[in-house]
């Protein structure tokens, strides 16, 4: 008979856990045993997750994390509390900075054995975007009310189907000239699996990573122009792309209903990578995997004849 693990039938919230990493970390908590509770604004999006649950192992919750008696109300009974909740629109002080000392308590009250707080490789108190500011206030916070929380701090992460590649992708596979953003910034990626691994780790052994703060990020070094050019070959298209000069990059940026906000263009042009003040992902045992891994079989449905392109002729 095989032996159970620590998250074995044990309850784990998840606030926020139907965006794209919650897929990925709910994915690897199930794989674990746990019974989850997705509390999140749109749960519906997390529907998907029900075949890979056995009865009774996933319940799904409409929490607004901006109000107390909804956080206590779903935090009752937890063993273990996640806090994946991250935006770029809204009051993000209030919902990255503030909510996570609610969700710490919450925790904390209900007795959990773990919390683990989703931040940023960029966060910072004294940031320049908004969001880097706000990611330093909510580990501030949640380390108070909370203090063997366990702070991770990703590096942007990559997936089959994240927000990032993708949007790279489909700009690549339309037009035959692309402007670069920060062309030389240095970047990290890590891919959303190792992510949620080091999230489930950090759940099952609190009395290791409890009270610690890691750096989690990729293998490669890589820059926005590096990355950009992958992507190309990957789908086997010529493209040419010109660097722009960051005033130019900044004030497109500050445009209405441009693909990236002013906050993201701060944080890219700054680069995301490890500052080694931290422990890393290896402190887990993870042995993060590159983009380059994945990348040639993903942008299979970019290239313009999709599997059946032919790979030695690259196509405009």
């Amino acid at each position: 008979m095989a032996q159970s693990g620590p998250l074995e039938n044990r309850l784990v919230t998840i606030f926020g856990g139907s965006g794209f990493v919650g897929n990925y970390v709910a994915q690897s908590l199930l794989e674990r045993g746990a019974r989850l509770r997705i509390a999140s604004r749109n749960p519906e999006k997390a529907f998907s997750l029900r075949p890979l649950a056995n009865l009774g192992q996933l319940q799904f919750m409409r929490c607004n994390v901006l109000d107390e008696r909804s956080v206590m109300q779903y935090t009752e009974g937890s063993h273990a509390v996640v806090n994946l909740v991250g935006t770029f629109g809204g009051n993000m002080k209030k919902l990255m900075g503030e909510a996570p000392g609610t969700m710490a308590r919450a925790a904390r009250e209900a007795g959990a054995g773990a919390y683990v707080q989703i931040s940023a490789l960029a966060a910072d108190p004294e940031g320049e975007a908004e969001y880097a500011r706000a990611k330093a206030l909510g580990e501030e916070r949640a380390r108070a009310e909370f203090p063997g929380a366990t702070i991770l701090r990703p590096s942007i992460l990559f997936g089959r189907d994240d927000d990032f590649i993708n949007m790279f992708a489909q700009l690549i596979s339309t037009f035959p000239v692309l402007p670069v953003f920060a062309p030389d910034a240095p970047l990290q990626l890590l891919y959303v699996d190792d992510a949620a691994e080091a999230v489930a780790l950090a759940l099952e052994n609190p009395a290791t990573h409890g009270g610690k703060t890691y750096e989690l990020a990729g293998p490669e070094r890589l820059t926005m122009m590096q990355i950009n050019r992958m992507i190309a070959d990957a789908q086997l298209r010529k493209r040419t792309f010109l660097p722009m000069p960051d005033a130019v990059s900044g004030a497109f940026a500050m445009l209405p209903g441009t693909p990236m906000s002013s906050d993201q263009w701060a944080m890219l042009k700054d680069g995301d990578v490890a500052s080694g003040e931290h422990p890393g992902i290896d402190a887990f045992g993870i042995d993060p995997k590159p983009l380059s891994l994945y990348l040639d079989k993903w942008m299979i449905r970019y290239r313009k004849h999709g599997r059946f392109a032919d790979k030695s002729s690259p196509t405009i």
